[in-house]
């Protein structure tokens, strides 16, 4: 059982933000691509070692998805008797997603409502992940000491958070910060790795609500922009009727309502369009996050199961800054699904490679960077089948950074065009100029 530690709805970054006449949680003014401040104002400021407030515009991706998680009809076995859990409870057969509603968007430069606020006197950190697009609306305010969490302990990050410095993805200068509040509920895991509650009271509701932030220290890879993700799980849970095959009522059990929501992203300090080199080539190398839902069984096994996956790794961005164009390049590991509600059936398996690839323009005046789309995306499970994603869509947008174009950061999306699958993609990446 997780141990929660949920003061109030926020928590802190270690060192990145900035400075300027913004107060913690204000709004920054359009995003362009001007000063270095990250603003346009044309001030300049360390990103890296931060002295003074700061509010960012994130570029990147976002999405949710909502869902009944029960009641569920309970399981029996050959002789037709109730199956009991170890606790002496009724199990279920298999659990199920009802009420679905996935959405999902990319931002792009010159259009994004993420923003990041960073206050280095009071080490506060305030986020806002709104987005009517996405069905987002995460935001929270870390202040609290305690916000700062991390894996190996026993308090850790919530359930679906991913351990990017763990051997599987092994990133460096990860920080998570996490802020929450929940009501009547203690996690229950009777079924093992899923997010299900009971409820202390059983006469009363409970619920559960938590933000996880994180992000990559700036200075441990690049100096002027870097990645972040966060998730919000939310949960209200209620007694409900467990119901045999035959439709009669025999026991009760906690039901939830599920909301979960994801994001990657890229802020930091923007180039002004006159220090963009206007000749030669490029070739920035970084770091891509991604979170992706992947089902393509409904038409094949009647499985309408959607469960979130964290994909991480390496980008590749090379530019002809005298052509005005570019050519992406993702290569990730992808993490364990979250099995909340399903029937533990995925297509793409943990640690599966992740690749695609796309290319665009460069246009500093009219997109306030470079925009494209992916040509191809496929994963290599374990073992070695590959599967090909049917684009039906995507995009690719980010931006410069750094007083000279050192830097690249963007966002960018893969929707699978396959009828009666659900497949999608979104994502951040970062580079460093060679």
């Amino acid at each position: 059982m997780r141990l929660l530690i949920l003061l109030a709805s926020t928590t802190m970054l270690a060192a990145c933000g900035g400075a300027g006449p913004q107060s913690a949680g204000s709004a920054a003014p359009p995003p362009t691509v001007g000063g270095g401040s990250g603003d346009g104002s044309g001030e300049t400021h360390s990103f890296v070692n931060p002295t003074e407030q700061r509010t960012y515009i994130a570029v990147g991706s976002s999405h949710s998805y909502s869902y009944d998680a029960g009641p569920d009809l309970m399981a029996f076995d050959a002789d037709g008797n109730p199956v009991l859990n170890p606790d002496g409870s009724y199990a279920t057969r298999i659990a199920r997603q009802d009420g679905q509603l996935y959405q999902g968007n990319a931002t792009t430069v010159r259009n994004s409502n993420l923003s990041i606020d960073y206050n280095p006197r009071d080490a506060i950190f305030n986020v806002s992940f709104s987005n009517g697009l996405a069905g987002t609306s995460g935001a929270s305010r870390f202040q609290d000491p305690l916000h700062r969490t991390n894996f190996g302990g026993a308090i850790e990050p919530q359930f679906g958070t991913p351990n990017l410095g763990s051997a599987q993805w092994n990133l460096p200068g990860i920080n998570y910060l996490e802020s929450g509040a929940s009501d009547n509920v203690v996690f229950d895991r009777r079924i093992p790795g899923e997010f299900v509650f009971d409820l202390i009271d059983p006469s009363a509701p409970g619920s559960y609500d938590s933000t996880t932030f994180f992000y990559q220290t700036p200075g441990t890879e690049t100096q002027y922009v870097t990645f972040a993700g966060y998730l919000r799980n939310t949960a209200s849970v209620t007694q409900r009727d467990f119901i045999q095959a035959d439709g009669i009522t025999v026991a009760q059990h906690p039901g939830q309502q599920n909301t979960f929501e994801r994001g990657a992203f890229a802020y930091g300090e923007l180039s002004a369009n006159d220090n963009v080199p206007t000749s030669g080539t490029g070739s920035f190398e970084g770091t891509m996050l991604a979170s992706m839902v992947f089902n393509d069984q409904p038409d094949l096994l009647g499985n309408r199961d959607t469960y979130f996956q964290w994909i991480a790794g390496r980008a590749t961005t090379n530019v002809d800054f005298g052509a005005n164009t570019f050519a992406l390049s993702l290569d990730g590991t992808v993490g364990a699904p979250l099995f909340d509600g399903t029937s533990g059936r995925q297509s793409v398996l943990e640690n599966a490679q992740f690749r695609a690839n796309g290319a665009g323009q460069i246009d500093l005046v009219a997109a306030g960077g470079f925009f494209g789309q992916f040509n191809e995306a496929w994963f290599v499970n374990p073992g070695g089948a590959r599967l090909d994603v049917n684009i039906a869509g995507s995009s690719i947008d980010g931006a410069f950074y750094g007083p000279n174009g050192e830097e690249i950061g963007g966002g960018y999306r893969i929707v699978g065009g396959t009828p009666d699958e659900r497949i999608d993609i979104l994502g951040t990446f970062v580079g460093r100029g060679n």
